[in-house]
């Protein structure tokens, strides 16, 4: 449930990227991927699991694609030697928000393949991750963008895939360490200080990241501590949407349906949603002052 609640969040993150890219692509078009090292029996029974319909599009994902898309934040041994995961996607009808179901993918959760969608300005999609047998997932990550843009013919900035890798990944990684709750909290925090208190310079930014991680009884190493601050670096110097972002949490929202009929987490969830609503105003002035 921590992680899930971490997940939620991360997708807020991808929502700050928005670049419509469906061109002539419509409801109800379905884009296959396939990690180019599955053998000939492996791709059948994938087809065949994800009920991939006759003569649609199979777009194949390269080990080496994945190093170039998270080479730079994940370690060689995380992402393998071999492209796996695989991705069946549906585009929805507008409105409908991003689902993700996901089997056999042991590293990245539904939220972050949702973060590389959102990234790419798709918004509405039926998503389903599979692999053979348990995989990081990574593969299909990268695959799932890569099918957008040969899809729609419309090339997304590099700069943009980075940012959206680079916030999965940091995140990702805090949570690991002090926990999904304290991880969430911590970047929560920072974005409410800097809608406060604007910065102007590196060593400002900086210094705020490690003050709130003060206040929050955390230590954070050399290496996170540079990890957020170029994080958050890039992500101020994209074209954000803040519209877009709290459009999006309408439908996150309403997409939680089995897990906020819980009695346990309904309340929880739908209090953290309505923080990170309330955030969101505020940070509109950080982002949009000068």
């Amino acid at each position: 449930m921590k992680k899930l609640l971490l997940i939620l969040l991360l997708s807020m993150f991808a929502l700050l990227f928005p670049n419509s890219v469906l061109g002539d692509a419509v409801v109800g078009d379905v884009i296959v991927t396939l990690g180019k090292d599955l053998s000939e029996e492996q791709k059948e029974q994938l087809l065949l699991e994800m009920g991939v319909p006759k003569g649609v599009e199979v777009i194949y994902v390269s080990n080496e694609e994945e190093h170039q898309y998270l080479g730079e934040y994940i370690s060689k041994q995380q992402i393998g030697t071999r492209a796996i995961s695989s991705a069946k996607i549906t585009l929805l009808d507008s409105g409908s928000g991003i689902n993700v179901t996901t089997n056999n993918i042991n590293w990245v959760a539904e939220g972050m393949y949702a973060n590389a969608l959102v990234t790419a300005g798709v918004t509405d999609a039926e998503i389903y991750v599979t692999a053979p047998f348990n995989v990081s997932g990574t593969g299909a990550l990268t695959g799932i963008i890569k099918a957008y843009e040969i899809t729609t013919e419309i090339e997304i900035p590099e700069e943009q895939k980075q940012v959206a890798n680079e916030e999965m990944v940091r995140t990702a990684e805090l949570g690991d360490r002090l926990g999904f709750e304290k991880a969430t909290e911590l970047m929560a925090r920072i974005k409410e200080e800097l809608a406060k208190n604007p910065v102007t310079t590196d060593e400002e930014l900086r210094d705020l990241i490690q003050r709130v991680a003060n206040e929050l009884g955390i230590t954070l190493t050399d290496e996170e501590l540079a990890g957020l601050f170029s994080l958050f670096n890039r992500m101020k110097d994209l074209n954000i949407d803040w519209n877009q972002v709290q459009n999006q949490i309408s439908k996150i929202r309403d997409n939680l349906g089995e897990i906020l009929s819980r009695e346990e987490t309904q309340s929880f969830i739908a209090n953290l949603l309505d923080i990170i609503n309330e955030l969101i105003d505020a940070i509109k002035g950080w982002f949009t002052k000068g």
